[in-house]
């Protein structure tokens, strides 16, 4: 079992708060996709994931709903040459509203695309506009009812939590109005300030409210009570699925599973590496034309492979399993994990469930923190 993660690098606008690898001129989308199928060409013949079997496909980015129909199909022909892909796979294609037409969606559909990842983010015209997203409020409200209407019925929505502006009561109209349309899975975000990011530069030139710890923090307990009695498994920190609907994908990353990532900026994993491309457009077609996949690539020594283990782990609501890293780790670092996390057990911070640690509602706020803390 394996993925495969596509980025698409590129945008019709640059959200202020978005630090990943974009560019909002589509002067080389046509020599992207070029480039792209050369890579999927390569990458198979380097057998990166070792002839294992695809079950899940990524396209995110930047906008993939940016791509048409045609420049699509022929990413997906291309996989299906070069790749063993499972007849159910789970295939995710992330989609901006203003995106969304009922062509496009027709076409996806054709395509074999099973599932879409909704960029909402909020339902208020002052909160988009704030965020310099593309869309309208209105545009996101429509968005549900027309991919339904073209026959897909999995979801995740995405929304930001912990914007200036964005009160409790706004917060939970957002819930509530997605909850409403019979949403599966919801991934929800608090906003981070990234450096070098707009955002970043017009706060620190007071041109924008800073963010609210406090007020993220609070948000962040809502959704949580929120969705727990909306019947939701809350399965990975940010990620929220009705039972049977957690996205298979990104459950994967989460798990440790192998993947390979294609476009600029891609990340690859396989187990005992990593290696992630260049992140410049014109530089990733350039060495595609010349028949090269730029990458830079990192050897993960056991500690590091661990502290991985730790990090993932404790984002999922099964925790970090001590008989698992007995196992492939040592029994030492099993006891010595198990004695650092107890003063976090006693803050009731963290739970040890059947030699399974498990971050509490309120250790979730603290997770990233927490998990640092437990490296090795």
């Amino acid at each position: 079992m394996a993925g495969i993660y596509i980025h698409i690098p590129f945008c019709r606008q640059a959200c202020n708060y978005c630090n990943f690898h974009f560019s909002t001129s589509l002067h080389y989308k046509n020599d992207f996709v070029q480039a792209l199928l050369k890579e999927i060409e390569l990458q198979a013949k380097a057998n990166y994931l070792q002839g294992q079997t695809i079950e899940t496909i990524y396209f995110g980015g930047g906008t993939p709903s940016i791509l048409q129909i045609d420049e699509l199909q022929q990413i997906m022909q291309q996989l299906h040459q070069y790749f063993i892909i499972d007849s159910s796979a789970e295939i995710t294609l992330e989609a901006n509203p203003d995106d969304v037409t009922d062509e496009k969606l027709k076409g996806w559909k054709q395509l074999g695309l099973n599932r879409l990842s909704i960029g909402i983010q909020s339902l208020f015209e002052e909160d988009l506009r704030w965020m310099n997203r593309a869309h309208t409020a209105d545009e996101a409200k429509q968005v549900i009812s027309k991919a339904r209407a073209a026959g897909f019925d999995s979801f995740t929505v995405d929304l930001i939590y912990g914007t200036p502006g964005l009160t409790d009561e706004k917060w939970l109209y957002n819930l509530n109005w997605v909850l409403q349309q019979n949403i599966n899975h919801l991934s929800c975000y608090a906003l981070t300030v990234e450096e070098k990011t707009p955002l970043d530069k017009q706060i620190r030139q007071h041109q924008k409210q800073d963010v609210d710890p406090e007020q993220q923090s609070r948000q962040f307990l809502i959704l949580m009570d929120h969705l727990q009695q909306a019947g939701f498994e809350h399965y990975e920190i940010s990620n929220f699925a009705k039972p049977g609907y957690r996205s298979k994908h990104n459950s994967s990353y989460w798990k440790g599973v192998h993947y390979l990532g294609l476009g600029p900026s891609a990340h690859s994993f396989n187990g005992v590496s990593r290696q992630w491309n260049i992140a410049n457009n014109q530089l990733y077609i350039q060495s595609l034309n010349q028949g090269i996949v730029s990458f830079e690539k990192e050897e993960l020594t056991a500690t590091q492979q661990l502290n991985e283990y730790i990090m993932t782990s404790l984002r999922l609501m099964e925790g970090c399993d001590l008989n698992y890293i007995s196992q492939k780790f040592g029994g030492d670092k099993s006891s010595q994990l198990k004695t650092e996390a107890a003063p976090y057990a006693s803050k009731g911070l963290l739970m040890n469930t059947n030699d399974h640690l498990i971050l509490t509602k309120e250790g979730k706020l603290f997770a990233d923190s927490i998990a640092s803390d437990l490296f090795f």
